[in-house]
Order: structure tokens, then sequence, then C-alpha cells
């Protein structure tokens, strides 16, 4: 490569071919709302999710109200990475820009994207399986977590991944030792991390899965009473404890009370599954306190959760009711995650080419926007190049996912 091709245009071409190809979750996500995105018309969109109905027995009608959910997608955090050389560089040193500087400054620009929008959907996502403190080393709690997803009626066609560590994969060699793929497949869905298919979705080895530190106190805690109405998502706990983390998962019951455990249901049908519902705390402002997801609907088409039995829960208290945490006090856990690409979304939007920037482009493909700006600092005798990439994430149907827990790090 001479000198004389590195332009600014050149750089924006190879910068978002880099970005591309090192993405490995935002890659298999939805990133079909870029589009939505226009100048001067704000920077958050609402997405609408099917409504959802019950079915009426007998001949009389019973007509509903058809509420329509929806989740925003906020793109408004801007990161970027900013590169300098000086004269003599670009005269002598830059034949290897490519290697020397774009290469890194991408991976790092892509790393952190990656990392904030994987631990962002681990955080959101409530169901999981496993054994907490037991190394995964077969393909049991994979299936499991396949099983989730279609127990929660993801789409069974293409477009499922898993995000594991390279620990859980190395745990896993035997367990892959006969699966080959072929070459074109390979090539095809090539990303950094691709490792095979199985369990009806693509696997990803990647450095970035998300790390859950429990809090030091609270994982098993008590509600006095908790009064069950459509659309609880906020506990007050009795017992005292350090301040509840962000992304923690538990359930609710009572271990000597089966009929007291809050199961979760069939999303159609709502008859009871065999597992108790999980939930993610979102936020956690107090030691005693705090909301979670999903919202608690005890009755009607959104009902989520009943007895062990069947049956509905009363509108009424559950009485000495116990908080469970998945997994213990003080403890951190790497969080695999398998999940359908509509779970999730990935945008972002173009950003302005300023009215006195000479060399500055702006370069998109399959979802990624990457603004570059060249210009001198005639002080100093360098170019300053910024790579610049407006994004936002948001978590559509967070009940296509599924996390896996494990050993301890």
């Amino acid at each position: 490569m001479s000198n004389t091709n590195l332009t600014v245009d050149w750089i924006g071409n190879e910068a978002l071919r880099l970005a591309h190809e090192k993405i490995s979750f935002i890659g298999t996500i939805n990133r079909e709302f870029d589009a939505s995105f226009k100048p001067g018309y704000g920077n958050t969109i609402r997405i609408r999710v099917p409504s959802q109905y019950s079915t009426r027995s007998g001949r009389v009608m019973d007509v509903q109200d058809g509420v329509q959910q929806s989740t925003a997608l906020t793109v408004a955090t801007q990161w970027g990475v900013d590169l300098r050389y000086n004269s003599q560089e670009m005269a002598q040193d830059l034949v290897n820009f490519q290697k020397l500087h774009l290469e890194p400054a991408m991976a790092e620009l892509v790393a952190m994207v990656e990392s904030a929008c994987l631990s962002s959907a681990t955080q959101q996502t409530y169901n999981v399986v496993g054994a907490p403190g037991s190394a995964i080393t077969t393909l049991r709690y994979l299936g499991e977590a396949r099983g989730r997803l279609n127990q929660y009626l993801a789409p069974k066609g293409g477009g499922r991944a898993l995000q594991m560590d390279s620990m859980l994969m190395a745990r896993l060699v035997d367990s892959f030792s006969n699966l080959n793929n072929p070459a074109a497949e390979i090539s095809d869905q090539y990303r950094e991390g691709f490792i095979s298919r199985n369990a009806m979705a693509d696997f990803y080895e990647n450095e970035k899965v998300f790390n859950m530190a429990n809090c030091a106190g609270g994982v098993s805690s008590w509600v006095d009473t908790i009064n069950f109405t459509n659309g609880l998502n906020a506990l007050t706990v009795s017992s005292a404890g350090s301040t509840y983390a962000v992304g923690m998962t538990f359930t609710i019951g009572h271990t000597s009370s089966v009929t007291n455990r809050v199961m979760a249901v069939h999303p159609e049908t709502k008859a009871a599954y065999a597992h108790q519902q999980t939930f993610t705390i979102i936020s956690a402002s107090t030691a005693t306190g705090f909301t979670f997801s999903p919202p608690i609907y005890i009755s009607g088409p959104r009902q989520n959760i009943a007895r062990a039995t069947g049956a509905q829960f009363a509108a009424g208290d559950l009485s000495s009711a116990q908080i469970v945490g998945v997994g213990g006090p003080a403890s951190t856990y790497p969080q695999p995650l398998m999940y359908h690409r509509d779970a999730f979304t990935f945008a972002t939007a173009a950003l302005p080419l300023m009215d006195d920037a000479i060399r500055c482009v702006v370069k998109t493909y399959d979802g990624l926007s990457l603004r570059v700006w060249e210009g001198s600092d005639i002080r100093n005798d360098e170019k300053l190049t910024r790579i610049d990439i407006l994004w936002g994430f948001a978590a559509i149907r967070p009940q296509w996912a599924c996390r896996l827990i494990g050993a301890t790090i």
C-alpha cells in the first residue's frame, strides 16, 4: 500500500470493513432500524411488538381491547477512537498504517461497543439455566437454554446464536469433538469467534461475555407479603442486605410450599411449566428494594406466572414469600447467552458531515455507520484522525434469550 492511497475515503472503507468482521454479538442481532433515524427527527423510536389475546370458551363474544406494547430504541451514545501521526511517520512508516494503527484502533472501538451491548443484553435477560457453582462440561445446559427459547416461542429457524467464553469452550471440547462444519457454511457465516452450529444455534467464542457479580447480602431474603397485581415490577424485602446488583436473577416462592412457588407459564395456553419463573433486577436503589423484569401478570392475555398446580394466583397477598437469588452471595459467574436475533436490536445513525470539514466521510454497511474525520495540526506538524459511531441498543423480546450459569471465577 503506497502513501498516496492513504485517503480519508480509504480509511473509512477499511475501518468499516474491520468493524464488520470483528463484531460477533452485534452481527447476530436485529439491525433493521437504522433507516428509521432521520436527521432532525429525534434520537428515539418506538418499536412495537405483537399484542397478546385470550381465547374465549363458548358462543358469547368476549371482546378484548388490543393493548399495543412497544420498546424504546434510543440512538444517542457517541463513542470514538482518535489517532494522530506526524509528517515523519507519514513519509516513512505509514506503509503499515492498517496493521500498526487502524486495526488496533478498530479492535478497541468494536470491543467496547460489543461489551456494552452484550452486558446490557445479559442483564435484561431473565431466563437462566444451569447449576450455579458447577462447571458446564456437557451440552446438557446448552440444550436446556435451547428449550427455554422454544418454551417462550422464539422462532425455530435460523437466527439463533450462543455467545460463550473460552473457558466454557475449553470444557466442552469433548462434546464438540464430533462436530464438523462445511467450508461453505463457515465462509458464508464468518464472524470473529464463529465455532460451529449445534443445538439449533450458531456458537461463538467471545471474551466479552458478561460476568454477573452477585451482591454480598440479600441473595436469599423474605418478603412479608406480595400484593400480586397485574404489572407489579417492584419488591421490598424485610431482611436487610447490601444493595442488590443490577442483572441478578431470582425466583419467588417458598421451598416448603410447592403451591406458593411462582411458576412460569406457556405464553399462549397459560399452562404452568415445570420450572419457576426467573426475574432479573433492572434497578437497585436501596438495600431492601428493587425493580425487576418481567413485570408480573397474574391474569389476562399477558399472564406469565401461575401456581405449580396451574391455578392463578389471587390478586391478594402471598404471605411470607421468599426471593432466592440464582447463585451464591459475593460470587461472580460468567454468563454465556443464547438468543434469537430478534430478542435484541442494535442501530447506528449517520453522523453529519461538518461544513468546514474538507476530509470527512460517512460510511454505512449492513447496519453499521462510521464517520471518519481528518484534520491537520499546524503547530505540532501532525495529522489528527477521529473515527466516530453513534449507536443505540435495546432488548425487544428478552424472553427469546436465556443465560447459562455454571462455575464461578
